[in-house]
């Protein structure tokens, strides 16, 4: 089959964060083929990603052919190698994110797979989740034995110091000895701050920080590596291709790698990236791995057995973007047995 049209399209959100989410949060991919089939993806870079989906992406894949997932693959290399002038890292990934997952569920409704069986035929029966928000006692009442929380832009106050510490008591209490605890410092932290929460919080055994440090600083995060105790240093979710978690790898930045497959170059990309982190001995647990366009890559791969579900609040109102999307039961996630991602866009917010 050959790709017809390529369109991307920002949602009409009435639930995101008044931040640069406002934005520049997700879109929605739709390819079209000649033979009728409709393929949806799900990239980054918001309003700023759209007209480069729309405009160069589109008049340089339209008429391709779509026959098997190397087609998908010299089209991932095709739209890599000639957005290089403004490309290679950013929204130009984030855009060709929204692409390459499109074109997967496209190849996967016209051949009646899922896109996990596309890539491998033998998957994981059901994922184990962790949930992301800032309740653990909520997550505990999901059935979750992992929670994830954030600290929001870190000043250093005491008043932080104690209130993550108050999160990890209850935390901890909530899921008991083998729950996992994360914390999620989005770049917030340096070097010595990581090492000294490392202390503070060393009675709670918590599984891992999250982007301690600016993406840039993969020295400083090799460091940290043999500085936190037991506490693994993770992040990715801000890099981008192979070629990024290649130079990860290099210098040794992380004990967990966390690719975002929305952002990173899609499942062509996460594939690759799995290649590295198996080469290195490197666990990878996809941020945002609970959606399905993580969950796939999950099923299929060597991806630790564990996804990041999003859950807010009790209380937080959130757009349905896609209707058909699991949700997990009791901590645990499975894959639809629909082709392709098993997803369709909501209509009302296109």
């Amino acid at each position: 089959m050959k790709i017809q049209s390529v369109k991307a399209v920002y949602p009409k959100y009435q639930h995101v964060a008044p931040s640069w989410r406002t934005d520049m949060w997700q879109i929605v991919v739709q390819i079209t083929s000649d033979t009728g089939e409709t393929g949806y993806g799900w990239g980054g870079g918001g309003r700023a990603s759209v007209p480069i989906v729309n405009g160069h992406f589109n008049e340089l894949i339209v008429g391709m052919d779509v026959n098997s997932i190397d087609d998908i693959a010299g089209i991932w290399d095709h739209l890599y190698f000639e957005s290089i002038p403004y490309g290679r890292k950013g929204i130009a990934m984030m855009a060709l994110s929204g692409v390459d997952l499109a074109l997967w569920d496209l190849l996967g409704k016209a051949e009646g797979k899922t896109v996990a069986h596309l890539i491998s035929p033998n998957l994981k029966s059901s994922i184990r989740c962790y949930g992301s928000g800032v309740d653990p006692l909520f997550h505990a009442d999901m059935g979750f034995r992992g929670t994830k929380t954030g600290v929001g832009r870190w000043t250093g106050e005491q008043s932080e110091i104690d209130t993550l510490i108050t999160w990890a008591e209850t935390a901890r209490s909530a899921l008991g000895a083998d729950g996992q605890l994360m914390i999620d410092t989005y770049m917030s932290w340096d070097l010595d701050t990581t090492v000294a929460m490392s202390g503070y919080l060393a009675e709670y055994q918590i599984h891992w920080f999250e982007d301690v440090l600016n993406p840039d600083e993969l020295e400083g995060q090799a460091e940290l590596r043999n500085l936190v105790g037991d506490v693994n240093i993770a992040g990715g979710e801000h890099e981008f291709s192979h070629h990024g978690f290649n130079e990860i790898a290099r210098v040794g930045a992380m004990d967990i790698w966390q690719p975002d497959i929305t952002w990173c170059g899609g499942i062509t990309a996460g594939m690759r990236i799995m290649k590295i982190a198996d080469d290195a001995g490197i666990p990878v647990v996809p941020h945002r791995g609970a959606e399905v366009w993580g969950l796939h890559l999950i099923a299929a791969t060597a991806c630790e057995d564990l996804g990041e579900y999003l859950t807010g609040g009790r209380d937080t109102k959130t757009d349905e973007v896609w209707f058909g999307a699991p949700v997990p039961v009791d901590g645990q996630i499975d894959i639809s047995d629909s082709p392709g991602f098993g997803v369709t866009p909501n209509e009302a917010l296109l």
